[in-house]
């Protein structure tokens, strides 16, 4: 028998009996006639742990992919982050951005800074997604920075066992002529900063004296398409910027300066409550801001916008010299190109379930503005409602026998509760007692109650709010997974057999703000309370301050604020 066999039968054993211990390999050589052992340690098991850990990547740096990243907390996920920006953007503060009343990176923090807090590894790459492969659960990047670097793009992918989608949305065109091209968007730190300089230019081009008085006239008027939030907010920010800070250091030009809002629909602030839209139009109006409703854009050339007026249904040309294009959100191609490959070709924005799961894709999230939930229909369930609730297959109910599933009612179908609350109902036992006949119920009688319940149903709107708390829900769900796979606490499955793993998502609105120019800004807060006026400027001071997504933005953001209220705003051209 060789000298080397005992050796290699001992270190054979020793694997068996200690198989945490790292592997080791023996080659055998001859030398000398002789057998030398020469042992490398392999280190097999060595990176076992990371095996073990599912991966997780997220698409998106924004409010939906940050709070998600935020919030996640269980070291069993290897998780990747893929977006073509390094940074977090605190976008309601962009309009402030484009005045230079708070400067761009103030507002942004490092994503890196975010997840070097993280008590396990998260790999950031800055690229762009342009693929997603459901079959082999891949994710197809390129990068996306300048190509001065040399070397032309890189493309790599990204394997993954869950799918976070949280790219957000771009800036919805409606396909009108010259859009692209010669508006302004007002979606990223880059739109804002574009604006602030474009904004000045306008000046000092007016200022030349070659320039004629109609050519100084168009220059410096100023066109914001869009009544939402953000186009009303930017209306307010630039008067503000000309009348406290540009009129002093252009006073020849201040007699020209125009700023108009063109909104398709009849109002401004229509998401608002109906006091806070009267105030915005008739401050606008004291502040010599031309509000035109019922106007909608059909063409922008790089000198005038055509508008059809809705009252006369003439097409009206409006000369301008910066437009401003704030008029909702579009889906990204991504997006579009994902949607039909799994069959959502006649949708908006990707369809979710209640627990942000995207529809036929179990592993892959969806949320933000790139999704919205597709909340199921009670009637569409009712007879399963039914049966659940009728355990002895009597076909008839009384009300007691729906306590054991009313819980689980309201919170799988939550336009239940807004249903009880329009009709001042109590509770569903009240909704239930409201029948002719109290005594039994049979299907007919439970569809004829609820036949109206579905018109309660909502889209969730696309806020930064709703990304956010999307986000730290998906986050509490994969810190919780084990967990509740082996303990279900969401709600009975209707269809199925036993519980839901997780409650599901529910909104829950904090507020509104709409900032109106001359230190006022209107509050929309729950419970129907409405506040206009100086002290809700701070309230909104105090709020966005504590918001902020780290204390180094906060405290830039308000020393922002102290040198503008004490030296103004800053009009170079930078």
């Amino acid at each position: 028998m060789p000298a080397g066999y005992s050796f290699f039968q001992r270190a054979s054993r020793a694997f068996n009996d200690y198989p945490h211990l790292p592997k080791v390999l023996v080659l055998f050589t001859v030398s000398g006639g002789g057998l030398a052992a020469v042992c490398h340690t392999a280190f097999a098991d060595a990176g076992q742990d990371d095996i073990k850990k599912k991966k997780v990547v997220v698409l998106g740096t924004g409010w939906a992919g940050t709070s998600f990243l935020k919030n996640l907390k269980d070291p069993s996920y290897s998780v990747q982050v893929v977006s073509p920006r390094n940074y977090f953007a605190f976008t309601p503060l962009l309009p402030s951005v484009t005045c230079g009343t708070v400067e761009a990176r103030s507002i942004v923090e490092p994503i890196r800074n975010i997840v070097k807090k993280k008590k396990f590894d998260v790999d950031f790459k800055e690229a762009e997604c342009y693929k997603i492969d459901t079959v082999n659960k891949k994710v197809h990047c390129k990068t996306t920075q300048q190509n001065h670097l040399g070397g032309g793009i890189e493309e790599f992918t990204v394997d993954y066992d869950y799918l976070v989608i949280a790219m957000g949305a771009r800036a919805n065109t409606f396909n009108t002529p010259g859009v692209v091209e010669n508006a302004h968007f007002l979606k990223e730190v880059e739109d804002a900063q574009r604006i602030r300089r474009t904004v000045i230019d306008c000046f000092e081009r007016a200022s030349l004296p070659s320039i004629s008085e109609e050519e100084r006239k168009r220059i410096l008027h100023f066109v914001v398409v869009g009544g939402g939030p953000a186009g009303v907010e930017f209306a307010a920010e630039l008067h503000d910027f000309v009348k406290e800070d540009l009129a002093k250091l252009y006073p020849a030009l201040k007699q020209y300066v125009k700023i108009t809002l063109l909104e398709a629909g009849d109002n401004i602030l229509n998401m608002f409550d109906k006091r806070i839209t009267a105030f915005a139009e008739e401050k606008f109006a004291r502040d010599g801001i031309q509000l035109k409703t019922g106007s909608m854009v059909v063409k922008v050339t790089d000198r005038d916008i055509s508008t059809k007026e809705r009252s006369s249904g003439q097409t009206v040309s409006i000369p301008y010299g910066m437009c401003v294009w704030a008029t909702g959100i579009g889906t990204r191609p991504v997006i579009m190109d994902f949607m039909k490959q799994i069959g959502q070709t006649n949708r908006r924005v990707l369809a979710t379930d209640e627990w942000l799961r995207v529809e036929g894709c179990n592993e892959i999230y969806a949320l933000g503005d790139c999704a919205t939930i597709n909340q199921r229909s009670v009637m569409e369930d009712i007879a399963i409602i039914f049966s659940k609730a009728d355990k002895n297959n009597s076909g008839t109910l009384r009300v007691d026998d729906f306590k054991e599933v009313i819980h689980d009612i309201c919170e799988r179908y939550p336009q239940v509760d807004l249903y009880l609350k329009k009709k001042q109902l109590k509770n569903f036992n009240a909704l239930l007692k409201n029948s002719e006949d109290d005594t039994e119920i049979n299907i007919e009688k439970f569809k004829k109650l609820l036949a109206e319940v579905d018109s309660q149903m909502k889209n969730l709107p696309a806020t930064a709010q709703v990304a956010a708390q999307q986000g730290s829900y998906l986050a509490d769900c994969f810190n919780r997974m084990k967990i509740c796979e082996a303990n279900p606490e969401g709600p009975l499955r209707f269809r199925g057999t036993g519980r839901h793993r997780f409650h599901p998502f529910r909104y829950r609105h904090l507020g509104q703000f709409a900032p109106l120019g001359g230190e006022q800004t209107a509050a929309q807060l729950p419970g129907d309370w409405v506040s206009i006026g100086h002290s809700t400027q701070w309230l909104w001071y105090s709020v966005y301050a504590s918001k902020l997504v780290s204390w180094r933005t906060r405290v830039l953001v308000v020393s922002d604020w102290v040198r503008r209220s004490t030296f103004g705003r800053d009009s170079s051209r930078i």
